[in-house]
C-alpha cells in the first residue's frame, strides 16, 4: 500500500478557485483502479494550507494516477494557486497486525 501526503500552502486570495479546481481531481481519482482513499484536508493550525492524503493498493496505481487526466490538468494549473512548492511524501504503508 502507498500512502502520498501532498501539502499546498494556497494563495489566501485563490482559495476558494483552489478549491473549485481541485474537485474534478478528487472524484477523478477517487474512480481509479487500485484507489483506497484520497481526501483533502485543512489544516487548522496553518492558515491556507490543506494536505492531500492519498492511499494506493500499489505502485503502479500510483504511477496510472499521475498519467490521468484530472491529474495533469490540475497539475498543469496548481502553480497559480500556490505560495510554496508542492511539498509530497510517500510512504510504503502496510496494515498493522493485532
Amino acid at each position: 500500500m502507498i500512502i502520498i501526503h501532498a501539502r499546498f500552502h494556497v494563495d489566501s486570495t485563490k482559495q476558494q478557485t483552489f478549491l473549485n479546481e481541485i474537485q474534478p481531481l478528487i472524484s477523478g481519482s477517487r474512480k481509479e483502479n487500485g484507489n483506497i482513499s484520497y481526501d483533502l484536508y485543512k489544516d487548522i493550525e496553518k492558515e491556507n494550507v490543506y494536505t492531500m492524503v492519498e492511499v494506493w493498493e500499489n505502485a503502479e496505481s500510483v504511477a496510472n494516477h499521475n498519467t490521468s487526466e484530472h491529474f495533469t490538468s490540475f497539475v498543469a494549473k496548481a502553480k497559480q494557486f500556490l505560495t510554496a512548492p508542492l511539498d509530497i511524501k510517500a510512504f510504503d504503508g502496510q496494515p498493522l497486525k493485532g
